[in-house]
């Protein structure tokens, strides 16, 4: 039963006239209500410790909801044109014209009439996305401080991405490499890991549990965050990402690079190294970050 789960299992949930809804725009949505959720739970959580204190994140549950839609507008679009710049254009002959010169096309949810929703997602290009539209945040709302604020996202998004992976495996996307474990899933006649539930476990469940430990620990001593939270789980995800990877089909358009790592594990070994020495920035030097304006 588990290993033709692919056969038998209909990724279209339900229609409403005529437009197919997916269980994977379902998950996407738990997703966003998860971290959105999480998001206020922290925020709740630090104003009922230190009430009269300054919002702990910088900002209040009343901003919140701002900050929800330009993150949310910022990943979308990141996730989008990432995905084209990094994973299409490069490997597709003729798509840089077909793209610059038509570049709503990016966003049609239809393809030669029939509404197929926007396929083709990059985290890494998401990633920009929350990070450019945070920083004109921060700069719209004066008082806000951008690196408190990726604290409070590095705590919310990890539990968002279980239903994310979730999601993926549920709409028969981004699948494992053949194999012969006991719990393959066949997919296409193929036995395959099912490595959209390993990510979700790893990039979720794991790096959600290590940054939550830090946070505790850290807030027991009574130590504020000035991006630390936002950058460890850019390493964490960096690095689950790049062992889940190994049981991830690569992009077939793209292959493997240097016949070992995928595009994705190279992406991510880019950013952890990054976000390693931004890390240790902060901790070593704090006052940099705002240590002093944002108390």
């Amino acid at each position: 039963m588990w290993q033709n789960i692919y056969t038998t299992f209909n990724p279209v949930a339900f229609e409403i006239f005529g437009f197919k809804i997916h269980w994977y725009a379902l998950a996407y949505i738990t997703s966003l209500l998860l971290a959105l959720y999480v998001a206020r739970y922290f925020i709740r959580k630090e104003k009922k410790n230190n009430p009269k204190s300054p919002p702990f994140f910088s900002i209040n549950e009343e901003m919140l909801m701002n900050y929800f839609i330009w993150i949310e507008v910022g990943v979308i679009l990141g996730a989008r044109i990432g995905y084209i710049i990094i994973y299409t254009i490069p490997y597709e002959e003729g798509s840089l014209y077909y793209y610059l010169t038509q570049p709503w096309q990016m966003f049609n949810p239809y393809y030669q009439g029939e509404f197929i929703g926007i396929r083709g997602m990059s985290y890494h290009g998401a990633l920009i996305g929350a990070l450019i539209s945070t920083i004109l945040f921060s700069l719209k709302y004066k008082k806000t401080c951008f690196w408190k604020i990726m604290d409070l996202v590095g705590l919310s998004v990890p539990l968002g991405y279980v239903f994310g992976r979730i999601g993926n495996f549920l709409n028969q996307e981004l699948v494992g490499r053949a194999t012969d474990v006991a719990w393959a899933i066949n997919v296409n006649g193929v036995l395959r890991h099912p490595s959209q539930l390993y990510e979700s476990f790893l990039e979720g469940i794991v790096v959600f549990v290590l940054i939550w430990l830090f946070y505790r620990y850290k807030r027991q001593r009574q130590r504020q965050f000035y991006g630390q939270l936002g950058s460890l789980y850019m390493l964490l995800y960096s690095l689950m990402r790049f062992i889940a990877e190994f049981f991830r089909e690569p992009d077939y358009q793209i292959g493997y690079i240097f016949n070992i790592f995928s595009m994705g594990q190279i992406l991510s070994l880019i950013i952890a190294f990054l976000a390693f020495l931004l890390f240790m920035a902060q901790n070593n030097y704090p006052r940099f970050f705002g240590a002093q304006t944002h108390k």
